[in-house]
Parts: structure tokens; sequence; C-alpha cells
């Protein structure tokens, strides 16, 4: 995450620093989740870094084959539990993806299309609810069922319509402040996101009332605008920078105690935002700032629950970590530790809880074999567990893991947490 120049890129000290820290021990590929579907060592973290030192040292060029096997990565940092070195994996893929971008050309179509997804749409809280308004049309007018039955669509257009989720006509009210129900016990902000508020709104509906029910009073800026982890992940690193400044600048008017978001990928890249401004010098003291107030809902009010739920929730429940919750957030214990708190639910361990389910940002878009081969795997363990709800804590795996119970026609709900939450205080009542 620099601004170098390209040829340069993969060949600074910083970089070079990175890449010798790992000792080629192998202790990562069991924990790869496109290692486990090919088998192969290029396919492997350990194998990405060597393709890495080659492009660094000019022994192979930034295409062909180092491009697939650099792209096929998920980007779901497991390999950095696993590996003790203590290798920073993430760093390394994602400035590797950012020189690959400055290295190559794209087609008018992709241009067409990373130009209005990435700048025009999803920066964008209006144009995105415009967009899930139409989709909401395509799914009551029975458009969907239609499309749904025709066989010579694109596989990637046939799975964009199997992630789009059934979209609620009623969404959050953001213009006024969200009074604390009872004692009240201090202000936060909520970062609401771009495909969550647009199309997972019901969540964060919930997690705007439990946080009441808490004793917080919700206050909701109004210039915050995309996280930036989608820009990330396809290397515009540039688009995310600008993305990280404009929330910055519009969370850090007020203070608050908290900045609170439900989403593990959002929130991993708002705790990167010091990292990805570090050389800015306008930036990098306040993006420290930021960081400090950034809190995972889950973490929040395990530290934060004054009002345990009590209404009983008769559930046997299992619970499908984030990749960048857990990863990279570290936060695992605590939405576990939250599911055990609601009466009458029965939480079962996946067997591979720490394995992604495909989804990790775009992937599932642009890559939709692999990732349909890694849901296909999560899906299996899931079916192992009995379990009836399906709980998740972030925007895409919610829509990966949907699809994947409508592909294999399992009887599971898919919830977030804080819904499931917001169900038992409501039953309270």
């Amino acid at each position: 995450m620099n601004s170098l120049t390209p040829p340069n890129l993969l060949a600074t000290p910083q970089f070079q620093t990175l890449l010798n820290k790992c000792i080629h021990c192998g202790l990562c590929l069991q924990s790869c989740p496109t290692y486990a579907v090919f088998g192969t060592e290029m396919d492997s973290p350990r194998g990405r870094i060597a393709l890495m030192r080659a492009a660094s040292d000019g022994r192979i060029e930034l295409k062909g084959a180092f491009q697939k096997h650099i792209n096929l990565c998920l980007m779901c940092r497991a390999c950095e539990q696993a590996c003790p070195s203590g290798v920073q994996y993430g760093a390394l893929i994602e400035t590797t993806r950012i020189a690959l971008e400055r290295a190559r050309r794209r087609s008018l179509i992709e241009h067409a299309i990373r130009w209005l997804a990435l700048r025009q749409m999803m920066p964008h809280v209006g144009r995105m609810r415009f967009a899930a308004w139409w989709m909401r049309l395509y799914q009551v007018l029975g458009v969907q069922r239609l499309v749904r039955t025709l066989n010579f669509l694109p596989k990637n257009l046939k799975n964009m319509d199997a992630l789009l989720p059934r979209i609620s006509a009623r969404r959050p009210d953001y213009r006024h402040v969200a009074p604390a129900i009872g004692q009240r016990r201090g202000t936060v902000a909520f970062f609401y996101g771009c495909i969550q508020d647009a199309f997972l709104a019901e969540i964060n509906a919930a997690t705007i009332r439990v946080l009441q029910r808490n004793g917080y009073e919700v206050h909701f800026p109004s210039q915050q605008t995309c996280c930036g982890a989608a820009q990330l992940h396809v290397g515009e690193e540039i688009l995310a920078r600008n993305l990280a400044r404009k929330n910055i600048d519009t969370f850090l008017i007020d203070q608050y105690e908290a900045i609170i978001n439900n989403a593990g990928g959002c929130g991993a890249t708002l705790k990167e935002y010091a990292h990805l401004l570090h050389d800015d010098p306008a930036y990098a003291e306040k993006a420290q700032c930021f960081v400090s107030k950034v809190k995972d809902i889950n973490e929040f009010l395990m530290e934060h629950l004054h009002v345990p739920p009590k209404g009983t929730i008769k559930a046997r429940v299992t619970y499908s970590d984030s990749c960048h919750l857990r990863h990279v957030q570290k936060v695992i214990r605590q939405p576990r530790d939250l599911l055990r708190q609601i009466p009458g639910v029965e939480l079962v361990e996946l067997k591979l809880p720490d394995r992604c389910c495909g989804s990790a940002g775009v992937y599932n878009l642009v890559q939709v074999d692999t990732a349909n081969a890694v849901l296909e795997a999560k899906m299996a363990d899931i079916a192992a567990t009995g379990a009836n709800m399906i709980v998740t804590t972030n925007t895409g795996c919610h829509l990966q893991l949907m699809a994947g119970v409508r592909r294999t026609g399992l009887s599971t709900r898919v919830i977030h947490l804080v819904e499931l939450l917001d169900q038992s205080y409501a039953a309270e009542d």
C-alpha cells in the first residue's frame, strides 16, 4: 500500500523485508482455500510468495501465469494465523495486486464496469439505494423467477442473480439521531456501509435497535462513504485512499465514544486506514485517531452489553466466521459469547470455522468457479452440524451463504448475529 510507481513497486526494501520473512515451511498450505481446491503449489501462499520473489527479482513478468495465480488468491489471510514467522501476507498480496493493476492494460468493458461500480455507485448511498429499488422491482414483478429458469445466461450473471437477497422495502432513517432507550450510556456513530445499506437494510436496522437497547444514542454522519475494501481487493489503492480520507473527515468532526460497523470486511478496511495513509502527512495522525475509535459491533457489545437479551430463541445455530473479522480484526470469541447469552440458542461449531466461504469481496463475481468450489466445501461443513440457522457477521458472507443455502437446498436460515439479538429483545416485550 504505497504510492511508488512501476516497475519498482515489488523491488522496494520494504517489500523485500516482508518477502524475506517467509521461511518456506509450508505450514500455511493446509489453511489456504485455493490450495484445498487445486492442490497446486502456485495456488498456495508459499507458492504465491515464490512468484512474488521471482517478479521482484525481474525473473518473471507481471502477466500470464503470475497474474492468474495471484488473482486466484481469496485474500482471506487465514495463512497469517498459521504462519510461525509472522509473514504479513495481506500486505504482500495487496501490494502485488496494485503492481499488477499498474502494469496491465484493461479492456474498455472492464474499465467501464470498474468506473460504474467502484466510482459511480458504491461511494454514493443514494445511487446504491436506487439500484436496490430496481432490484426489488425485478423481484416483485417476478422477473427474477423467469431469469432463473434461463440456461443460456453467462455464469457471471447467473452468479450475480444467485447472490441477490430478498430486498426489503423498509430502510433505516439516517436523517435523525436514534435516541438511547432507558439509561443513556454514551454516543456512538454508525458506519452503515454501501452494499449492506442497499441490500441488507434490515441488518442495519437491527444493529441500531440493539445499540439503543443498551443505552446508546446512535448518530449517522451524512457524508460517510464506501470503506474502500472492494477497491483495495482489485488494486485501486488511489481511490481507496480518497474514500478513507473522506470517511476520516466525516467521522472526526464530532466526538463519539466509538465508530460502530457490523460487517467484518468493512471493519477490517476501516481499521487499516492508518496503514493505508501512513505516508500522508496530512492524514497519518488523523487516521490513527479514527482507527482507535473503530469497533466491530460484536466486540463493542461484549464490552458494553448493559442489557443482556432475555427473550428465548429456540434454535440450533452454527457460526460462520467472516475471514476479515477473524483473521484481520481478531474478533473470534466475542460473537460466540454473544450467541451463548441468548436464551434457547444451541451453538454448534463448524469443523473448519476458519475456512473461507468464497465471497472475498468481488471474488465470487470474477472467479465464479473457484468461489463456488470453496462455497461447496463450506456448505458441506454447515450441513454436518444439523443447524437450522447460520449466523454470520459480514455482508459478502451473508449473500454468499444465502446463495449456498439455495444451491444445496438446505432448510437453513442465514441471519446476522445482531438480528438474532434483536429478536431476543423483541421476544421480551
